[in-house]
């Protein structure tokens, strides 16, 4: 497939993709190279074509379509304005949708900009390396999957939960609690951020959610639109990244180093962070760096949305303190979860919200949630955090998995040092660690670890090599969990690695090195 469109000049000219594209249709539509009527390639084609994400293309047609250069038929496709091209569409779908792969169904559904946006939610310029079914019967797996089963009492919280079901009743009704969730829990919550946390909050200020998640998308439908710009970091996790574009707004792609987010003085309405251990690298946001996001926040008028999902694990140094605590004109809104310390399927979240947002947040989760969803459970978690069963839970879950941290990290510096530095960090589920090879290297060595028996999740997948700040592309990185794991299992998964490694023509034993080169 070719197309007439000069991008790569105009790439170069202007440096942005989607603004870029958008130039070069332009200018072949003025010059007459597209005739009026003419139907322009697909978003996923012209992604395909030049390397785009579909997300860049599909604003590039929204902003010619504002201007009135093509017009747009929906489940048709996009058309140069000028011609009739209602009756242009018509025949272009007959004759080429099947050639095009138009998904019919998917076509006639007449969504919204928002569907269609979710639809097109751009992919990395170079996909991860997929995780390949390990061929071996016991396959170790270190692919972050929150606690393991035999690591959270189930016969004790199944024990609060049922309690509390008796306590409602046969109709299970949630009488006496509202959209913002069980007054018990949130008071409970509320009493842990003031005592662990240093946030200055009372109950009122807390609304219980279905996991950090859907607060998160709440709060980018309810603060961003079209034609208004967020911060995200790069890399970053996918959740965040998809509520942002889904919504429309520009995304700032702002690159991470040692220090957590780089600062700047964004023209953006909103920054979503993660300051007390940056997903997924793990580094913490220096004190110099919150003080400039919260100046920022204070000069633009713009929010901050504060993401702090696994903090409560950490295994030495100081307690860091959430970016909420330092915020004195209510900038920053603190989101929390139990998926973490409990259980991956235990969907309870919580937002910490200022005033002025509190109304339209409650407003847009009863649209999802009129009445509180899992009444009984939010009840079982008061009752078994005001009676320090959870407290106990922590304890002991923190010097189990202190000692897996340790080991994973440990076996790594001593069998893989050649291969992969793990960022140094103090907290957390998982270990960040970044390839010091060539990417065909690591590729050869994810397929070879495959077929042995051990697998990991591939960094790349929050990579941002689109929209942002950094358009070259992310080294290969990768993100070994240990949570689910026992020592013996880790021992075993750095050991299949490294006998992986030494399989591979292109690596080498180095005895006096103690690891792997190059050949």
């Amino acid at each position: 497939m070719t197309s007439p469109f000069a991008y790569s000049a105009k790439l170069a000219d202007c440096g942005s993709k989607h603004l870029a594209m958008y130039l070069a249709i332009r200018e072949a539509i003025m010059e007459g190279t597209l005739s009026p009527g003419e139907k322009l390639p697909s978003t996923r084609q012209l992604a395909a074509l030049y390397g785009l994400s579909r997300g860049s293309v599909s604003l590039a047609y929204e902003m010619l379509s504002a201007e009135g250069f093509v017009v747009t038929g929906v489940g048709q496709g996009t058309f140069v304005a000028g011609a009739d091209w209602e009756s242009a569409t018509k025949s272009a779908v007959s004759l080429n949708g099947a050639a095009c792969g138009i998904d019919a169904t998917m076509e006639d559904a007449q969504l919204t900009k928002w569907g269609r946006r979710l639809l097109d939610l751009p992919q990395a310029a170079h996909p991860p390396i997929p995780t390949l079914e390990p061929e071996r019967e016991e396959a170790i797996s270190f692919v972050p999957s929150g606690l393991g089963p035999e690591r959270f009492p189930w016969q004790e919280w199944k024990a609060e939960v049922a309690q509390q079901w008796k306590s409602l009743g046969v109709s299970g009704h949630a009488d006496g609690h509202a959209t913002e969730g069980s007054l018990e829990l949130r008071k409970a919550i509320a009493g842990r951020l003031r005592r662990e946390r240093g946030i200055p909050c009372r109950e009122d200020d807390i609304v219980i959610t279905s996991g950090s998640m859907q607060a998160i998308a709440l709060l980018a439908q309810l603060l961003l639109e079209e034609g208004k710009s967020a911060v995200i970091e790069n890399p970053c996790y996918a959740g965040i990244r998809n509520a942002v574009m889904t919504t429309g707004a520009s995304v700032i792609a702002e690159r991470t180093d040692g220090g957590g987010i780089v600062p700047r003085d964004w023209e953006a309405s909103v920054l979503f962070v993660t300051p007390t251990r940056h997903f997924p690298t793990g580094v913490v946001l220096s004190y110099e760096r919150r003080q400039a996001l919260l100046a920022w926040a204070s000069r633009r008028g713009a929010w901050i949305v504060e993401d702090d999902y696994d903090s409560d694990f950490r295994w030495g140094g100081r307690p860091i303190e959430p970016l909420k605590s330092l915020d004195r004109e209510g900038r920053v809104v603190y989101v929390g979860t139990f998926s973490r310390s409990m259980s991956a399927s235990m969907r309870i979240g919580f937002a910490v919200v200022p005033k002025e947002l509190m109304q339209p947040f409650l407003l847009a989760k009863k649209l999802y949630d009129p009445y509180p969803t899992g009444i009984a459970e939010q009840q079982a978690l008061a009752s078994w955090m005001s009676s320090g069963g959870y407290d106990r839970h922590m304890r002991k879950t923190r010097r189990i998995l202190g000692k897996l941290e340790h080991k994973l990290r440990s076996s790594l510096t001593a069998d893989l040092q050649q291969l992969f530095t793990a960022v140094p960090s103090d907290a957390g589920l998982h270990v960040y660690a970044k390839w010091e090879g060539a990417e065909e290297d690591y590729r050869r060595l994810v397929e070879e670890c495959a077929r042995s028996g051990a697998i990991w999740r591939d960094g790349s997948a929050y990579d941002i090599p689109f929209g942002g700040l950094l358009e070259e592309k992310a080294p290969p990185s990768a993100l070994f969990g240990f949570a689910h794991l026992s020592e013996r299992e880790i021992e075993e998964g750095v050991r299949r690695i490294r006998q992986a490694a030494l399989a591979l023509n292109e690596l080498r034993a180095k005895p006096e090195q103690g690891g792997f080169v190059h050949d």
